[in-house]
């Protein structure tokens, strides 16, 4: 496996810091992988599926959305929708450079982000959400006891994952607004579910309202026992094997 940063910039013209995790030898297509909710490219599950992506001759690219990680912009002033569009940003990137995705990975949130931006990647044949909410106001359950004072007040600060972050009003207004059952239902390429049975941070009846929605072909895989974030490294090394054997035959010339 070969690793290069990138950057390129997002869709309000900040410089995105990304990583192209591409095969020693012939590529045989690109994928592009979300990440979770105010997490990074470089979180654990997002690293290990896209190393072991590589040894099925998948080149991956992920990145940091605006305002986190190693990226420009302010998060607090970020929303779904601006996550969307950094996702785009990300396709047209690989265009460009290399070849446009044919694959599309979401991790959570970043699996909803997924779900509403792959209509509009043509060349995307197969989509992937692991433990994805099937509506992007899920996410609001992470810092409920401030919704009041957020809408007070127009803006606070949270704790998640034991991180400060601001979020503000338009955030709530953003999610409440975006939703996903239409796009999923019109989405017209081959989607895989993967959810854990107790996952405690994005119940598994989100994976059952995504499936319900989508159309054929569409396929389930349960994850067992692992937790929301793949932290284990058998949890995440299985999640990437499995995305790499479903996707084979979407992904053929």
């Amino acid at each position: 496996m070969r690793a290069e940063r990138q950057e390129f910039n997002g869709a309000h013209g900040h410089k995105l810091a990304a990583r192209l995790d591409a095969p020693d030898g012939a590529i045989r297509a690109y994928a592009l992988f979300a990440h979770c909710f105010t997490c990074g490219k470089d979180v654990f599950a997002a690293s290990r599926i896209a190393q072991a992506l590589t040894d099925h001759g998948i080149a991956v690219l992920r990145f940091d959305f605006t305002g986190l990680g190693a990226s420009e912009g302010d998060f607090a002033n970020t929303n779904f929708s601006s996550n969307v569009a950094d996702l785009l940003a990300a396709a047209d990137y690989l265009r460009e450079r290399y070849e446009a995705p044919k694959l599309l990975i979401g991790h959570s949130l970043g699996g909803a982000a997924t779900l509403a931006v792959a209509e509009d990647v043509p060349e995307a044949r197969a989509v992937v959400t692991i433990a994805a909410p099937s509506d992007p106001g899920h996410v609001t359950h992470m810092f409920s006891e401030h919704i009041d004072a957020i809408t007070n007040d127009g803006e606070a600060q949270v704790q998640l994952a034991g991180r400060p972050f601001r979020i503000k009003k338009q955030f709530l207004e953003d999610v409440a607004e975006s939703k996903l059952k239409t796009k999923i239902g019109a989405l017209r390429k081959a989607l895989l579910v993967m959810h854990a049975p107790g996952d405690d941070t994005v119940g598994i009846g989100n994976a059952l309202d995504i499936f319900t929605a989508a159309k054929h072909p569409k396929s389930f895989i349960s994850l067992d026992d692992a937790d929301h974030l793949l932290t284990r490294r058998e949890d995440a090394v299985y999640v990437a094997r499995l995305i790499a054997a479903w996707s084979e035959r979407y992904l053929r010339d």
